[in-house]
């Protein structure tokens, strides 16, 4: 199998910011799969919530600025000729609450996909083979006034290809039912 080179890449404007504004999470379906137009640019889902209410909805995480991130690893084995990508996605929410409390019991159940929003409005896929698991997560109060009182949680994924981009209409679509119930 040959992997040739198909691009190189020039040094562009310095307007990129960081962090992540919003993520939309559903549980995994392990029947259902991500389409993809085979150049890493998601076009749609089979076995997800779309535009009408559906059994397996995606749900919207409003986020704090300058919180949340995903973080994306290569790892590889020369020895073993290996090559897998870790998906990392920490998710903060700010104020303990026994509702928020119930649904981060829920989430840390069950394996996930997410669509995740950046600050400079594009959109990425995480989980997309295998789905996301909570690996790690916090509750806390803080000590000082003005500290966080709330949640971190850390979901983890290991996938074969690199996270896939998805357009903000086919993220809307996917997700024209995604439900923000204030939690």
């Amino acid at each position: 199998m040959s992997c040739n080179l198909t691009a190189g890449y020039a040094l562009g404007c310095r307007d990129a910011v960081g962090g992540i504004k919003e993520i939309r999470l559903a549980v995994f379906n392990t029947t259902g799969s991500v389409n993809t137009n085979g150049s890493g640019t998601v076009t749609g889902f089979t076995g997800y919530a779309s535009g009408t209410a559906g059994s397996n909805p995606f749900y919207k995480y409003d986020l704090a600025k300058a919180t949340s991130q995903f973080t994306e690893t290569i790892n590889a084995s020369t020895e073993n000729g290996s090559l897998f990508y870790q998906q990392d996605l920490t998710l903060v929410i700010n104020r303990l609450q026994v509702q928020v409390r119930n649904e981060l019991f829920v989430l840390a159940q069950n394996r996930l996909i997410a669509i995740v929003r950046d600050r400079m409005d594009q959109y990425w896929v995480l989980g997309a083979d295998t789905g996301l698991e909570v690996t790690a997560g916090t509750s806390q109060t803080g000590t000082a006034n003005g500290d966080r009182s709330g949640y971190e949680l850390t979901f983890t994924s290991m996938e074969s290809f690199p996270m896939y981009g998805i357009s903000a209409a086919n993220a809307n679509t996917v997700t024209a039912t995604a439900q923000n119930t204030g939690v």
